[in-house]
């Protein structure tokens, strides 16, 4: 049964096709190697030197993309975005009161120590505490209708 498995045509054991290993063209070693003198860089100009590329975004001395477009507003590098709960999810959570790490447990948000922010889409039937969470206004509006509250 082994040597059946070793006779048998295989990713494994696939043989290479005839000619396809071939040996790389060595540049600038001679005239006789089809790739001496110049190493296949032409005769002058900037791509024929050594480091001779035009940097990235260069149009050749056209005035570049980057800089014809106008700039407008700000991105703050430091944002951290909050992960964002539905009113109608609450519903899922067993007790009364809601943090970041009973929804992280629950598996409604990512990650316990990132802010978390309650929007108001849905409706809630019981009260619920949140605590150590944002909630949008119509969110801390249904919560304290159904009896709950929120705190900072």
């Amino acid at each position: 049964m082994a040597e059946k498995d070793q006779d048998r045509l295989g990713l494994h054991n696939l043989p290479a096709p005839e000619g396809m290993h071939r040996e790389p063209k060595r540049k600038g070693r001679g005239t006789g190697s089809g790739l001496g003198k110049t190493a296949g860089r032409g005769q002058k100009g900037q791509r024929s030197r050594a480091g001779g590329r035009v940097r990235p975004g260069f149009e050749g001395g056209q005035m570049p993309l980057t800089r014809r477009v106008p700039k407008r507003g700000f991105t703050n590098p430091f944002r951290i975005p909050s992960q964002v709960v539905n009113l109608k999810d609450l519903e899922r959570l067993p007790g009364e009161d809601v943090t970041p790490a009973v929804l992280a447990d629950s598996g409604l948000v990512g990650k316990a120590t990132a802010p978390v922010k309650i929007l108001g889409t849905g409706e809630v039937a019981r009260a619920f505490v949140v605590k150590g969470c944002a909630a949008s206004k119509t969110a801390r509006a249904k919560i304290e209708k159904a009896g709950g509250r929120v705190e900072a």
